[in-house]
């Protein structure tokens, strides 16, 4: 009997550096490519998949066009199916007498709640999942994901004391080929991905930040660091504005166009070329911290949603429709949070230094529920990624790893430090007639 497996990609949007496609192009003799986009929310994304912002949803349309272009070199086809993926792949396990699922490893519920059901509901097929979002396999730690610290940097401590050159593992090379695909008859679904999410973006008015795909992932990747800015990264990336002040790699990290360990590689041929420094030290460190809150994401799964956390202290705040929306789109007393959060609504991106200040600002400032804060952002943000955007919320909101309690900043003192000219927001706060391309309405943002 023939082997039919089905990849399920999902945060694993490119063809190297993925465990999992390699092995299941060493053990079936077919292969379905399944993407799916699960168009059922229809509301804030701890309970199930967030609404995407025009932003977000164009930047993952050009990294599934470039993931169909890169498997049709492979004699491969993508099926994206715009339903639930536990409707979508149970359709196709009985259609093609599927005998093997793959995929990478989740931090988020929604997505390991389907894993888990599928594996209960069809025990007989052969499932594997392999980590491609993280630096590290749970193996290669030094400690168990449940004994993960519980601050960042006491897992820095623990991290940097392992041998790294050897443990972080060099980057896989894309498979040599691939099975050919299973015959799924389905309709073309870019033009019903257009009819189904039609562009609110006024490109020219607002061009587009990133490009997605792994192909752009690789190609900003290799620009960043054929120039001398990691060698000052660390000087220069509390910026809020513009393209060098930081590396930008986050959007390709984020739904995995682009691999970690990728970054990790490139970082080390350039400071072999140029010279090691704090500032490409910082850009390590940056990988760290993200790579802690995954294995946090992993730890405390459902937590991650939780009111209070990953404590038993519930947060003294609440929801206030008027409040919220107001922040949402730029029209609070505080001008740095109104320039911030209409670039966020106009490019669905924001600067490290600004995230900060915007969560302190809604959980200190106005008092509203940080979960509702972290849901707009899952919405909004082109990089958005679970166990970063919820774990930092998390930890600004005093409900997570940060071993202070809370993280409140002073607005009037971070905008001299940071803004001392203004020209942040003159150029984002200063014309009133702006409006957020996507609609916020807060009776969609229930408790």
């Amino acid at each position: 009997m023939r082997k039919v497996g089905i990849f399920w990609f999902n945060h694993d949007l490119r063809m190297d550096d993925n465990a999992a496609l390699l092995r299941a192009a060493s053990e079936v003799e077919q292969l379905i490519c399944l993407y799916c986009v699960d168009t059922s929310s229809a509301g804030p994304g701890w309970q199930q998949p967030a609404r995407l912002s025009s932003r977000r949803r164009a930047f993952l349309l050009e990294s599934l066009q470039d993931l169909q272009a890169q498997l049709s070199q492979y004699g491969q086809k993508l099926v994206v199916r715009m339903q639930s993926p536990l409707e979508a792949i149970a359709q196709l396990i009985t259609l093609h007498n599927v005998s093997h699922l793959y995929s990478s490893h989740h931090v988020g519920s929604y997505e390991n709640r389907i894993w888990n059901t599928l594996r209960k509901r069809y025990s007989m097929l052969e499932f594997t999942q392999s980590h491609t979002h993280t630096l590290f396999n749970p193996s290669q730690l030094p400690f168990t994901i449940e004994q993960l610290p519980g601050s960042f940097s006491k897992f820095r401590r623990l991290v940097e004391k392992m041998d790294l050159d050897n443990t972080i593992s060099a980057p896989l090379d894309a498979p040599a080929k691939l099975p050919p695909p299973a015959l799924v008859v389905d309709m073309a679904w870019q033009p019903l991905w257009q009819q189904r999410f039609p562009s609110q973006v006024d490109s020219d008015t607002h061009p587009a930040l990133f490009k997605g795909g792994a192909s752009a992932g690789e190609k900003h990747l290799k620009g960043y660091f054929a120039k001398d800015l990691a060698s000052s990264y660390k000087q220069t990336r509390n910026g809020l504005d513009g393209m060098d002040y930081s590396t930008k790699f986050s959007p390709w990290l984020a739904n995995g166009a682009l691999s970690p360990r990728r970054i990790v590689q490139q970082l080390q041929e350039y400071e072999a070329r140029a010279g090691a420094n704090d500032s490409t030290y910082w850009i390590f460190f940056e990988l760290l911290w993200r790579e802690y809150f995954q294995w946090y994401g992993h730890k405390h799964q459902q937590q991650l949603y939780a009111f209070s956390g990953i404590g038993n202290s519930a947060p003294t705040t609440s929801f206030y429709p008027e409040r919220f929306k107001k922040w949402c789109v730029g029209n609070t007393p505080y001008a740095i949070i109104n320039a911030c959060m209409k670039q966020l609504n106009f490019t669905g991106y924001l600067s490290n230094r600004g995230r900060q200040l915007v969560a302190s600002c809604f959980v200190h400032e106005l008092g509203l529920d940080w979960r509702h804060g972290a849901a707009y952002m899952e919405q909004q943000l082109v990089d958005f990624d679970v166990a970063s955007n919820w774990g930092n919320w998390q930890y600004l909101a005093g409900v997570g790893a940060d071993p202070r309690g809370h993280r409140r900043f002073d607005l009037q003192k971070q905008a001299q430090i940071y803004d001392p000219n203004n020209q942040f927001v003159q150029r984002w706060a200063g014309d009133q007639t702006l409006q957020p391309l996507d609609s916020v309405d807060a009776a969609d943002w229930p408790i």
